[in-house]
């Protein structure tokens, strides 16, 4: 379907019942949906936003479009979970209903506050010209769900950006709020904003200086910026749009990379001793990561597994975008380590020991190990020529390459068909979740980690060993019930 700006920006109340029934019942048809991760139940899906603790639960919203597998007028769905796999809807949505936010309710960041969940977010809003004014504003959500917006501009567009300046992430840094926005600036580089919080009060924000971190100056957008204390480190986790490749090389359209810091210096807007440019996800699909420092000092992230700009084969069912798995951090020998957070385990239904399956119903993890000195290949979802999604740990020249060339119907070819991370020769392990259309594969405890989507044909849900020595542990996996 080709969608026009009229159409994507359709007030909610003019979309017909019978028009949400059709795409319901279109979504429900096809044959990738998932068990375990958030998804929708129609129509697209895309930021992870608010990612925060509140009311003893953590809360979880996603960015949504309902009407359709496209950009349009965007809200937030709210979800909560008290272990952080098992996320539910709660019914409550925020959506663009104001004048700061009358074109979508772009992605933002929540942090308790006073008892109540403060969501500080972009509004967007066009005027009768189509020229975007993007306003940071925000609302108090209670314990109920009730939602309350403020009436205020929180952070204005600064004179010396574009209409490129949006996702803002309030944080807590020795007692005290500061908040980053990304930008574009009007040379068109991406630029970092950060923002302190006056007398400590969340409705009143000033300037403190763009955010120094070592930037390239390639970039044209920094894109979901997000400053998060690991460890007691800074990391800063980011999408820069546009970055040169000689920078940085990535086959993804846009990147998720991160740095580490060894200390913040807000009065400066300094990442102190800043570390290089790393790889978030080594995957096909890993972008918008957000992440939060929890209240007990624990790090998470999750992330959108989908890329803008990117058409998926699940667009035809009318709906596209699914999110990762929470991931805790943790900082080793200056790289960031992300592991499923341990409640995870809670998803299996019993223990096999691994060995190749000629069916399964791709909905399974995998604890596997390879010896040093062997080059093995796994083809997961494979169908009984072995065709596949191809895993190929080699621990003798240090490498783990995974390819979907083979993997049911193909997309987005035009970013290559396999990604690939050095790794040290010696023996290596890898934990692997399968869910219908999503893997996430973490090598090594979590020092690298691959994520994406695949779309599989029916015949496609086998395992097969086609080379080397893999020993480890399979598990069925089972949610309890849908997630959407």
């Amino acid at each position: 379907m080709a969608w026009t700006t009229e159409e994507r920006y359709r007030p909610y109340d003019q979309w017909s019942p019978a028009y949400i029934e059709k795409i319901k019942k279109e979504t429900a048809s096809s044959p990738w949906r998932t068990n375990f991760h958030i998804e929708t139940p129609h129509g697209l899906l895309n930021d992870p936003n608010g990612f925060s603790y509140f009311n003893g639960k953590w809360t979880l919203f996603y960015q949504y479009f309902p009407f359709g597998a496209a950009h349009g007028l965007k809200s937030w769905v709210h979800t909560e979970s008290t272990d952080l796999v098992h996320f539910e809807p709660t019914g409550t949505v925020l959506y663009p209903d104001t004048p700061l936010d009358s074109h979508g309710a772009y992605s933002g960041s929540g942090f308790e506050i006073d008892g109540k969940l403060f969501l500080f977010y972009t509004g967007n809003v066009r005027d009768e010209n189509w020229v975007r004014h993007p306003y940071q504003i925000g609302a108090l959500m209670d314990p109920d769900g009730h939602i309350e917006k403020m009436d205020q501009i929180l952070i204005d567009q600064p004179s010396d950006t574009t209409d490129h300046f949006r996702d803002p992430q309030i944080f807590q840094y020795k007692d005290q709020y500061y908040a980053i926005v990304g930008g574009q600036n009007l040379d068109q580089k991406g630029i970092i904003k950060l923002y302190k919080a006056v007398n400590n009060d969340y409705r009143n924000w000033e300037f403190v200086n763009d955010l120094s971190f070592a930037n390239d100056q390639t970039a044209y957008m920094m894109e979901c910026p997000n400053l998060v204390f690991v460890d007691d480190q800074p990391v800063l986790l980011y999408c820069p749009q546009g970055l040169d490749q000689s920078v940085f090389s990535y086959g993804n359209i846009y990147p998720n990379l991160y740095k580490i810091a060894e200390s913040f210096d807000p009065e400066r807007a300094d990442l102190v001793q800043v570390g290089p440019l790393q790889q978030l996800d080594y995957g096909f699909e890993c972008y918008a990561t957000q992440g939060f420092t929890a209240p007990d000092g624990r790090a998470y992230a999750v992330s959108w597994l989908a890329l803008p700009d990117v058409s998926y084969p699940t667009d035809r069912y009318s709906y596209q975008g699914a999110l990762s798995l929470v991931k805790e951090l943790h900082i080793k020998d200056g790289k960031l380590y992300q592991t499923p957070v341990p409640a995870v385990s809670s998803l299996r239904q019993g223990e096999e020991t691994f060995s190749p399956k000629e069916k399964t119903n791709n909905t399974y993890e995998l604890e596997i190990t390879i010896p040093e000195g062997e080059q093995s290949e796994l083809v997961l979802f494979a169908n009984h020529a072995s065709q596949g999604l191809s895993l190929r740990i080699d621990t003798i020249n240090g490498e783990v390459i995974l390819d979907r060339s083979q993997c049911g119907e193909p997309f987005a070819q035009e970013f290559g068909t396999t990604r690939s991370c050095t790794i040290a020769p010696k023996e290596t392990t890898a934990r692997i979740f399968i869910d219908a259309s999503i893997f996430e594969i973490f090598i090594n405890q979590g020092e690298k980690v691959f994520s994406g989507r695949v779309f599989p044909d029916e015949d496609q849900s086998g395992i097969a060993l086609t080379q080397g020595t893999v020993t480890g542990k399979y598990y069925p996996l089972d949610y309890g019930r849908k997630t959407n």
